[in-house]
């Protein structure tokens, strides 16, 4: 018998039998290769289901819409505390709400739109179906001119009325796909109203177009691939005589015989709130 001497085998290499790492050669080419298997397996199948997956989605349409039935709204100009502040006397205050108004308003020149859009039908969905497999794409869009929102379109008034204290403020609806917002040539119009506590404050409202409709001819929308040239239909609601040196908390909301706003659950739904205060020294 061999005395023992107490000394470990080398973990590490031992050269009396080959072993790396307490495996021989063979051994870890085995557990290699059934890893390179397994990986190899396991990315196959992720790239099988996502081919598959693919297989089922529309480059113009997504398959399934989880979005809200009823759009959400939203202004311009717009602060990420939706508050609009300023003193008509101070030029600086008021000078990144018009500039913010001319950048957004550019695509929307008669100009651009009589090259791009087609002068549609009023009170109409302007419908475009494809035939079976063909695609009606790219599929056309409707002018909507800039000069329709009159005193806050910026043409009339280069200062939409915030150096006189009589802001413009434009609304438009978020895109969803297919929507047909109204029926029987009843187009969703828009109205605003302050809060409770500061009903007395808010002034008399005038809205552009007439009546603050966004006309059917502007729907349904198709997609941003399929309608390249959609131009959003806007809503601009002007305060003539709103209080000064006031907070005045504006709710809008979308009327239509086919959507509803939202209750408790979906606040945003329908309608946006925001904070007007215009503000002088003169009072």
């Amino acid at each position: 018998c061999r005395a023992d001497t107490g000394a470990k085998e080398p973990y590490f290499w031992n050269p009396r039998t080959h072993e790396f790492l307490g495996r021989t050669a063979s051994s870890w080419g085995l557990i290699l290769l059934f890893y390179l298997v397994f990986y190899i397996f396991l990315g196959g199948m992720f790239i099988l289901t996502m081919y598959v997956m693919l297989l089922t989605l529309d480059d113009y349409k997504p398959t399934y819409q989880d979005r809200l039935a009823t759009p959400g709204m939203m202004i311009r100009p717009r602060s990420e505390a939706m508050e609009i502040l300023y003193n008509p006397q101070d030029t600086e205050s008021w000078d990144r709400y018009t500039e913010a108004l001319d950048i957004f308003l550019a695509p929307y020149n008669n100009s651009v739109q009589v090259q791009n859009n087609d002068d549609c039908l009023p009170d109409n969905y302007f419908i475009q179906e494809d035939s079976g497999e063909v695609r009606n794409n790219p599929k056309r869009s409707c002018q909507f001119n800039r000069t329709s929102l009159d005193a806050c379109s910026g043409i009339i008034d280069r200062t939409y009325g915030y150096q006189t204290g009589q802001p413009c403020v434009l609304i438009k609806l978020n895109r969803v796909i297919g929507m047909l917002p109204g029926k029987d040539g009843q187009s969703p119009y828009v109205t605003c109203g302050a809060k409770k506590e500061d009903a007395d404050a808010i002034g008399e409202l005038a809205f552009y177009p007439p009546n603050g409709t966004f006309n059917l001819m502007y729907f349904p929308y198709y997609g941003k691939k399929a309608q390249v040239n959609y131009s959003q239909p806007l809503v601009a609601v002007k305060f003539l005589n709103i209080s000064v040196n006031t907070d005045v908390n504006v709710e809008c909301k979308i009327n239509s015989n086919t959507l509803t706003t939202g209750g408790e659950r979906d606040k945003f739904a329908g309608r946006v709130s925001f904070k007007l205060r215009i503000t002088s020294s003169n009072n």
